[in-house]
């Protein structure tokens, strides 16, 4: 198989950061990367391209990171609620997700993407409950969060 050094103009999943220099299939490159202008070839005369790359990598990693601690302080010190629907003996209708927490830490003004939150399983109960969330590589945060009914409980 043939292959190509590319250096990578932007950062892409799975590949690596920009400024860094990755080898790949020759086909991935001249068909997606080079067109995109996500990558362009390795030689000589981009060294200096290589430098300004890393330098901007840095920049952007450490506002990445200031930003992460930002959200992660945030979240300590919040507590969210979903008052939900129950039938009978307090058994939930439906559950509450990852997309359900998103959307309720939008309603309070921190916007995540739904990749961020790790639930091991869509929450089907009441009570208190725990998700992981990454805000960066260095940053993660457990957050506790509540499931309780919005209609009284009849234990007959």
């Amino acid at each position: 198989m043939a292959t190509s050094k590319v250096l990578l103009v932007k950062p892409l999943a799975n590949l690596g950061g920009e400024g860094e220099q990755v080898t790949v299939k020759a086909g991935y490159a001249r068909n997606f990367l080079l067109p995109k202008k996500i990558a362009i070839p390795v030689n000589k005369a981009n060294k200096k391209q290589i430098e300004a790359l890393l330098k901007a990598r840095e920049i952007r990693e450490a506002k990445e990171l200031e930003n992460a601690q930002a959200v992660a302080k945030a979240l300590e010190g919040m507590s969210i609620a979903f008052a939900v629907k129950t039938g009978e003996g307090g058994k939930m209708f439906g559950s509450v997700t990852s997309a359900d927490l998103v959307a309720k830490l939008a309603e309070n003004g921190i916007e995540l993407p739904k990749k961020a939150i790790h639930l091991e399983a869509p929450v089907k109960e009441l009570g208190k409950h725990t998700a992981a969330i990454k805000l960066h590589n260095s940053v993660k945060v457990d957050f506790g969060f509540e499931v309780v009914s919005e209609n009284p409980i009849d234990d007959k």
